[in-house]
């Protein structure tokens, strides 16, 4: 199959197929095919998270395309240019595809379902091909080039992700943007707690910070603030701060083994038994200072994690950020956690179940959270957190 062809898993839509004859047809602006008018920009949305959902149960792949048509690029919105894109799309794609707006008036989107994989040429090249030599061969010349044409697959790929864009792409998160900005007063507020509660914190605890990095020094050669890679809300990387507790100079391979074990279930078939509490790290790490088991266990080594909340990175409350090798392997559901909110000091883990032995159930707590957040669920969460620390209760 060339690629001219269309690779897909369903039929083609029944439209005319002579080129003479379609051209005719698209030029006169007469209906194509007998489909539904393109959906609105919340309809689609809703089929696009639907169509996400069963992608990420099913693991059949889907294609999403995006036509901005924003009037900066086609002189203005008139009535028969959008009817002419929206008639040259019918005709290119299948009756199982979904045309509707991504954004209201300004980027027209079309869902590619049930594509295959199989081939030389990508699928994302195959469609985009497709779709371009149509809008070449039925548009004015002139305005089919300024129409910005961008193909997304999903499930996304997220390895060889650079430090600094971020592993999701928001275009298939359309129902997160929404709610966040149907929060955005609530949100507003918990970001001035973020900047309230982290800069007193900082502050009232100085004196202790200033010990606690002579401790460090004193003790052990290396940096004080040990800095490493963390993945925040929609993956994107930031330097996740933290008090040094490990000897300097140290390979991460146990770490990652451990933790890709824990994820997969490993750790808890290797603990030969359900009574035998599993956590997420590592106990008894020969790597970890004397000074550093102490900060540990009493969660000393996470001050500074307050500077992280006052740069907006974090937040006093949410989901843990993972480290980039963590989330390779992430399953599909998994990775909800890192998109749907911002990562915090604390969390309903850290409060409820810090001694779960199953990293499904501690992904579940965090979806918890994130779909049912308030200011007050954040301040009952960060009053419950003291006692959590002062029982030290899982960690290590």
């Amino acid at each position: 199959m060339g690629t001219g062809d269309l690779k897909i898993a369903t039929r083609e839509a029944q439209v005319p197929r002579s080129e003479s004859g379609r051209r005719t047809l698209l030029r006169s602006g007469r209906a194509l095919t007998s489909r539904e008018p393109i959906l609105k920009e919340e309809a689609f949305h809703a089929m696009l998270t639907l169509e996400r959902r069963r992608a990420e149960r099913s693991r059949k792949p889907f294609v999403l395309m995006l036509l901005d048509s924003s009037a900066e690029r086609t002189n203005g919105h008139r009535p028969d240019f959008i009817e002419r894109l929206t008639m040259i799309l019918l005709d290119a794609t299948r009756e199982t595809d979904l045309i509707g707006w991504h954004e209201e008036g300004a980027v027209l989107a079309v869902i590619f379902t049930e594509v295959s994989l199989e081939g030389e040429n990508p699928v994302t090249e195959i469609l985009h091909g497709k779709v371009v030599r149509a809008l070449q061969e039925n548009l004015d010349p002139k305005l089919a080039s300024k129409l910005h044409i961008t193909v997304h697959m999903f499930p996304e790929n997220w390895e060889g992700k650079g430090t600094s864009e971020s592993v999701a792409d928001s275009k298939f998160y359309p129902d997160l943007s929404n709610k966040t900005a149907k929060k955005r007063l609530p949100m507003a507020i918990k970001r001035g707690i973020d900047i309230l509660g982290s800069t007193v914190l900082l502050v009232v605890l100085s004196p202790l910070l200033t010990a606690v990095a002579l401790a460090i020094k004193l003790t052990s050669n290396g940096p004080v603030i040990f800095q490493q890679d963390r993945l925040g809300q929609f993956g994107k990387r930031f330097k996740f701060l933290k008090f040094r507790t490990m000897y300097a100079d140290n390979s991460h391979q146990a770490h990652r083994e451990y933790v890709q074990n824990f994820i997969a279930g490993k750790a808890q078939k290797q603990a030969g038994s359900k009574n035998v509490p599993v956590v997420y790290k590592i106990k008894n790490d020969p790597r970890v200072t004397p000074i550093g088991k102490f900060l540990r266990k009493t969660s000393l080594d996470e001050l500074p994690q307050f500077w992280n909340v006052l740069r907006g990175e974090m937040s006093l409350v949410g989901p843990r950020p993972p480290v980039p090798y963590e989330f390779e392997v992430y399953d599909f559901w998994h990775r909800r956690r890192v998109l749907e909110v911002k990562p915090g000091v604390t969390g309903l883990w850290q409060v409820t179940g810090r001694r779960r032995t199953c990293f499904d159930d501690m992904v579940r707590l965090d979806l918890r959270y994130s779909q049912s957040w308030s200011i007050w669920l954040d301040l009952r969460i960060l009053l419950a957190t003291p006692r959590a620390v002062l029982m030290g209760d899982g960690a290590f």
